[in-house]
């Protein structure tokens, strides 16, 4: 392509710096809360799509890296929270300290000069030690410490990652108290009045312990983004269970399936009637690829059509699920050319680019390459929209692509 339009990524990550929860909490909190400790690694597998590390004790054998600890928590920095830069094949499930990351991970000035390198203008970051919709603060035995670490986050997301530093380039996404729905609605319409136009939530929130979409309960939270225009945004694994057919397989099987719970999940979304009660309500799936939806689409249409006297949806979902998607569904990708080669099924105005910065999975520093390649065969004014225009529409931002802050 002659020229290739900036790119505006929709699902890049944030490393959080060691001091967003001791600067922000309770000195109460200091010896509980979110803290980073050096460590060595006794034991680490990443099996059946289940991540299980186990800190050692000091003195303890063991190659050494950074953890974050919470009341019993403890989660190491790995490689493959940061793994840009790397030849693919070194990269390995190991832990690191912040010293053996690439600065753009957790520096704002850094994050910048790889977007620069990147062709990117503007990204919306999902968190790492919270996870894809902070189930970290969930799972906390402490509600009141749980929801002062969602506040602080969210705090440090609008005010330092996203701030003034930042120039717009950053669009901030913030995290709900995922077990009280009310608490969510205020988290919600507090950092809305702040400009604030993202929320992350979780693809199954079922096996997270919590309702389904197809309940009333999460109406309150419903209703806040549909009124604010805030969007709904998941993350692959914000379910806290990544796809996989058998506990003894390798991660690569996971990989491989990763857009599986964004599957069940839309689908979900699709017959659960929520797009008819709530009709400002947007949803998107990061990291969920797009080439799985037409198939999807197709088979939830003919569900509808033919099955719906029995099959529970008669009453709330009134018009064909193709149409609910065209309205309130986006899809995210980074590398899907079968995807794109199917657009006409999917819909140019419901899919985002994305970048995976510094994911191990992530296009980075040759997204622009891998979207001219794909996108080669489409005409510039679709290619626009899929790399920018509809994720400034999407998220509010101005028409430069920046975010305008409160």
């Amino acid at each position: 392509m002659e020229t290739f339009p900036k790119i505006i990524s929709v699902d890049d990550h944030t490393v959080e710096p060691p001091n967003v929860w001791r600067d922000r909490l309770p000195s109460k909190y200091q010896d509980i809360g979110p803290r980073v400790v050096r460590a060595p690694l006794k034991e680490m597998t990443f099996m059946g799509g289940k991540f299980a590390p186990v800190m050692g004790a000091k003195g303890d054998d063991g190659p050494i890296g950074d953890w974050w600890v919470y009341e019993d928590l403890h989660r190491p920095l790995t490689r493959l929270d940061t793994a840009v830069g790397y030849d693919r094949d070194e990269i390995k499930l190991e832990v690191i300290t912040f010293e053996q990351m690439r600065p753009g991970s957790f520096s704002v000035p850094e994050r910048l000069a790889d977007m620069d390198v990147n062709h990117v203008q503007s990204a919306l970051c999902f968190p790492t030690f919270p996870r894809f919709c902070g189930q970290t603060f969930t799972e906390a035995k402490d509600r009141e410490l749980g929801l002062l670490g969602v506040r602080a986050y969210n705090d440090w997301m609008v005010e330092e990652w996203c701030g003034p530093e930042a120039r717009g380039r950053l669009i901030p996404l913030t995290l709900i108290p995922l077990w009280d729905a009310e608490l969510a609605a205020d988290e919600v319409r507090r950092n809305a009045a702040r400009g604030v136009r993202a929320v992350a939530f979780s693809e199954i929130p079922p096996y997270l312990g919590l309702p389904s979409v197809h309940s009333d309960d999460w109406d309150p939270l419903l209703r806040a983004c549909d009124e604010t225009g805030t969007v709904i945004a998941m993350h692959i694994g914000s379910s806290s269970k990544m796809p996989s057919t058998s506990a003894d397989a390798p991660p690569a099987v996971g990989s491989t399936i990763t857009f599986a719970n964004c599957c069940f999940s839309m689908v979900d979304w699709l017959m659960s009637g929520k797009f008819e009660r709530f009709p400002n309500l947007k949803i998107m799936y990061a990291e969920g690829q797009i080439g799985w939806m037409p198939y999807i689409l197709e088979r939830a249409d003919v569900v509808w059509e033919e099955n719906r006297g029995w099959g529970g949806v008669a009453d709330k979902v009134l018009r064909p699920p193709s149409e609910l998607f065209a309205e309130h569904v986006y899809g995210c990708f980074f590398d899907d050319a079968f995807g794109l080669k199917n657009l006409d099924a999917i819909g140019v105005g419901n899919v985002l680019y994305e970048t995976d910065y510094p994911h191990s999975d992530s296009t980075w520093p040759k997204s622009r390459e891998v979207g001219e390649s794909q996108m080669g065969h489409l005409p510039p004014d679709v290619v626009d929209r899929i790399v920018r225009g509809n994720a400034i529409e999407l998220l509010g931002l101005t028409a430069e692509g920046l975010w305008a802050g409160p």
